[in-house]
């Protein structure tokens, strides 16, 4: 997701549920951001509207999202003092809807990828209805600094939409492979069609043959890029056989690919935490240092961590002496 940069002055505020996994789990899309210095998050009408299949995005602005709930982008960044982002993407008369009018969005349509996020929301009704309140579980480990947040775990509805969604981009991704190694082949028919031609025509073909220079250098990049997808492919799908022997860090890498659909973070969090599970046998880093290494929050490195967890990529053994939780391999 393409986010502006922080605006100079503002304050960070983060939520219960990582917003950029709440939204992707929504809307089943990155979507670009605007998080004002009070918490609040604006979003793009037109980048919501595409995703959710929306043809014309005023007519569903006007249909679903309220006008309080909905502003353009000069209003929005000038009532915080604050400047336009820059790019010529961010015009002064976009029109911008906020984290509301994104639900109302998403509640109207008919995407599939919306189902399992809607039905979350449908959850949090009935129990408020039933209960008068709904309360988010806390996660296992919490931040050790005092005074820091409490730490939620992500809802189940809205972890497994995220971990669907990222299966369907990869399977998407192998469907591009399929097309580009179908296109290599065409291009060889035509290598081969135009080779055969008889001599008389090649007076006439100058121009072609430079063409067919550039062709055919096109056809070794792309045959290398396809065995790159190959051996990438290869990788998560057979960890099994690099697994009979002694773990390495990579093998471990290769199995974890193979049992979850590995989001950026994830890949991050596993990058630290492998070679110290293969080296040591075990995990006995905080959550804060972990955290310090990846760029990430705590809280999202926690959320990473029930991840690999709930796939059984790693398990816990309790927690060490000073209070941090020790993880071992799940094949240990």
């Amino acid at each position: 997701m393409n986010e502006p940069s922080k605006q100079p002055g503002s304050t960070e505020r983060t939520g219960a549920i990582d917003i950029s996994d709440f939204v992707y789990a929504a809307t089943g899309e990155r979507i670009r951001r605007l998080t004002m210095p009070n918490g609040s998050h604006w979003f793009p009408a037109v980048d919501v509207c595409k995703s959710l299949g929306y043809t014309t995005p005023r007519k569903a602005l006007l249909d679903h999202v309220p006008e309080d709930h909905r502003d353009n982008l000069e209003t929005v960044t000038g009532s915080h003092c604050l400047s336009i982002p820059p790019g010529r993407s961010w015009r002064r008369d976009l029109q911008l809807i906020d984290l509301q009018g994104l639900i109302l969005l998403v509640n109207a349509c008919t995407k599939p990828a919306c189902a399992p996020f809607e039905q979350w929301v449908a959850e949090v009704i009935e129990a408020v209805q039933q209960e008068g309140h709904y309360t988010l579980t806390e996660a296992e480990v919490q931040p050790a600094d005092p005074g820091a947040p409490i730490a939620y775990a992500m809802p189940e509805q809205v972890a497994e939409a995220i971990v669907r969604l990222e299966a369907h981009n990869l399977q998407l991704d192998e469907e591009l492979a399929g097309g580009q190694r179908e296109s290599i082949a065409l291009q060889k028919e035509t290598l081969a069609m135009q080779r055969e031609m008889p001599a008389t025509q090649q007076a006439t073909l100058t121009v072609q043959q430079a063409t067919l220079a550039v062709q055919q250098a096109m056809v070794r990049a792309m045959e290398r890029i396809a065995d790159r997808f190959d051996t990438l492919v290869l990788e998560r799908r057979t960890p099994e056989i690099l697994l009979t022997a002694r773990p390495t860090t990579e093998s471990v890498l290769a199995d974890w690919r193979q049992r979850l659909s590995v989001t950026e973070d994830v890949w991050a969090v596993a990058l630290v935490i492998a070679p110290v599970l293969v080296e040591n046998g075990e995990l006995r880093e905080p959550l804060e240092s972990i955290a310090s290494r990846t760029g990430l929050s705590v809280r999202r490195v926690n959320e990473c961590l029930r991840l690999l967890r709930k796939h059984a990529c790693i398990r816990s053994r309790g927690g060490a002496g000073d209070g941090a939780p020790v993880y071992v391999l799940h094949q240990v």
